[in-house]
């Protein structure tokens, strides 16, 4: 518990938002770097269709993902039941690992897009060259692509982690809002507003309201100097 100027805060909520948000980056960007890579060399056609199913959170309710989530997640949904052929026997739904399913689902597109048009802009050229040189995908991705796509990265990392640090709908319908275990900091502060609480709900709101456009002002910094696509 911390006070700020004279207002209790309770710090328990930030650090469960800063700990889901790192997990959910870096769980992001390993997983979404091939789908990206495999995106940006598709045939248009199937691209299109790929490139919407990725975008669907940006347009789609929170509350309607976080309840086919929920469906999915439950102890008899398909998910749980798949994991229990492996020996799982914890629960999904209303846990940190929920709140972590749900945000990489959420936060997608935040992490594809920026590596896709990064992956995008490298000249064809560059890549027959290496492979000319007998170089194998593997090698010229780790040594070649990655390198030039470095910014790519930080913005999709950067928006990655921003975008679930202040996600709302799907944490509270898949982790639910149990005290210490996954009220998130945009949780915490619709309880103080419902509690009435203006002063607490005012500083952790003026706390996310600077982290956001500090974050912003980086990402489009970025974009200004390196001309990476953020969308």
């Amino acid at each position: 518990m911390l006070e700020i100027f004279g207002n209790p805060i309770d710090l328990a909520p930030i650090w469960l938002t800063l700990e889901v948000a790192s997990l959910t980056t870096l769980i992001l960007i390993l997983l979404g770097t091939p789908l990206a890579w495999k995106m940006a060399h598709m045939s248009s056609h199937h691209k299109i269709i790929l490139e919407a199913l990725v975008a669907l959170p940006l347009v789609l309710p929170p509350t309607v993902l976080g309840f086919y989530l929920l469906i999915i997640l439950n102890p008899t949904g398909p998910l749980t039941e798949f994991l229990r052929w492996f020996g799982f026997t914890g629960q999904l739904t209303f846990s940190k690992t929920g709140l972590i399913i749900g945000s990489v689902f959420y936060s997608l597109p935040f992490t594809i897009q920026p590596l896709m048009h990064a992956f995008e802009a490298i000249p064809q050229r560059l890549l027959q060259a290496a492979a000319t040189l007998r170089a194998s995908p593997l090698d010229y991705f780790f040594t070649l692509v990655i390198p030039l796509s470095s910014r790519g990265f930080l913005v999709a990392a950067t928006l990655t982690f921003a975008h679930t640090v202040g996600e709302f709908g799907v944490v509270l319908m898949v982790g639910g809002n149990i005290p210490g275990e996954t009220r998130m900091v945009s949780i915490d502060i619709f309880d103080h507003v419902e509690a009435l609480e203006y002063a607490q709900a005012h500083i952790l709101s003026a706390m996310m309201l600077t982290f956001s456009l500090l974050v912003l002002t980086l990402v489009y910094g970025i974009n200004r100097r390196f001309g990476v696509k953020i969308g």
